[in-house]
């Protein structure tokens, strides 16, 4: 009796752990599937493309009328002569809701891929709260007037109905208020609200609101792309704060011309980085930032920028994702004064992954290149990926235990911000 309640339980750990098996591999197919399959799939306008996904999936395009599609062979996207877009429902093995997908008929665009270094200079749209924090007050008292009232990642835009400009601005107005209790006008995750913060003395009785403040960001990067009407591309990625890693809401920003002096090389562990010269003055603005997202910085080229940039680099055509492939590229950067294409090799595309500026994973095998910085240095981020004489997509970010390893952003993703 007892030996088969003993051989039940077994038996019953064994389906247990069987039905767990097979539930996560139903999960891992899914989600494998699932980040196969690009979220968006662009046409060229007046071209057809061959799609070939490779999954089991039927795809319920909505034009005029729906249309079933089978996904486990090549699919021909005829487009028509103008832009426009639709939308494909995805369905696994033609029962389980797999994912929507725009098509979207975009214009046979050529860019002039850059891969020259840039100063950058941005200036937060209202005042960036990193912090807050006590302090001690003439009596040893201990102060923390925007503790609980202030989150980091808050925007102070305006106090008492005056539009803040910088972090200055605010220090001055708490120092000479005299303890009168501020109402902060704050952008938190897009909704305004208002905070009222009633300064204290420090130990030195100067007023004090107990935040620490940031209103501007600075650094050195690559140009990507400038196209026909002089708009840039920059970065493949967007400009995050360093303390809170979010990503920097845009009031102003100004390119500068800059010069690499010195490369430190990137080893396991420890990535390298450019170094460049960036004079802040006038005569040394070479374009104007209008945009910082995920995918990058963008903004106007001035003609000093496009006389340097574009004079000896002809315009290519972009690839899309579905004319990328694993194997031989190149990336375009500025090492010694000059930009050069060096040897990579696309090792891996992941153009339904969530993270838009990693679905490209690559490999410096340039000897010369690996030679001077290592691999992927900081300071590259924005250095054109080209492939075939068409432009892939740019460099993001540098593997930290592998600098001769990073990843990438389709070109196709740039251009949709």
């Amino acid at each position: 009796m007892k030996t088969e309640k003993i051989r039940q339980r077994y038996l019953l750990f064994l389906y247990v752990l069987l039905g767990f098996a097979i539930g996560l591999f139903c999960w891992a197919t899914y989600a494998y599937y699932q980040s196969s399959v690009p979220s968006t799939i662009s046409v060229k306008a007046g071209t057809s493309e061959e799609i070939n996904l490779r999954v089991p999936a039927s795809g319920i395009l909505s034009t005029d009328s729906e249309t079933v599609l089978a996904l486990n062979q090549p699919l021909t996207i005829v487009a028509g002569e103008t832009t426009s877009s639709y939308q494909m429902r995805l369905k696994l093995f033609g029962l389980l809701p797999l994912k929507d997908v725009d098509i979207q008929v975009i214009e046979n665009t050529m860019l002039t891929p850059v891969g020259r270094p840039i100063g950058i200079y941005v200036k937060t749209q209202g005042v960036l709260v990193v912090d807050t924090g006590s302090f001690e007050g003439a009596g040893g008292d201990k102060h923390a007037p925007s503790e609980y009232k202030l989150q980091s990642g808050d925007y102070l835009t305006a106090m008492d109905g005056v539009a803040i400009n910088d972090k200055k601005q605010i220090r001055t107005y708490v120092e000479n208020g005299n303890g009168e209790e501020i109402i902060f006008q704050v952008s938190r995750k897009d909704e305004l609200i208002q905070v009222k913060i009633k300064p204290e003395t420090d130990e030195n009785n100067v007023y004090k609101m107990g935040a620490w403040l940031r209103d501007s960001a600075q650094g050195i990067g690559t140009m990507t792309y400038i196209d026909a009407q002089n708009r840039f591309g920059a970065l493949g990625h967007g400009i995050n704060d360093m303390d809170t890693g979010e990503l920097l809401k845009l009031g102003s920003g100004l390119l500068y011309h800059t010069e690499i002096v010195a490369v430190k090389r990137g080893e396991r562990g420890n990535p390298g980085e450019l170094t460049g010269v960036i004079e802040y003055k006038p005569d040394q603005v070479s374009g104007v930032i209008v945009d910082n997202t995920i995918q990058g910085i963008y903004g106007m080229a001035n003609a000093e920028m496009l006389n340097e940039y574009t004079l000896n680099s002809p315009p290519l055509p972009i690839a899309l994702k579905q004319e990328v492939s694993t194997g031989p590229a190149q990336i375009l950067c500025t090492i010694n004064g000059e930009a050069k294409y060096y040897d990579i090799e696309l090792t891996k595309l992941t153009p339904g992954k969530d993270a838009v500026n990693r679905q490209i994973s690559l490999e410096v095998t340039d000897s010369e290149l690996l030679s001077l910085t290592g691999g992927i240095v900081q300071g590259m981020s924005g250095a054109p990926i080209i492939q075939n004489g068409r432009f892939v997509g740019a460099v993001t970010h540098v593997l930290v235990q592998d600098s001769t390893k990073g990843y990438g952003i389709f070109i196709e993703d740039m251009l949709a911000h």
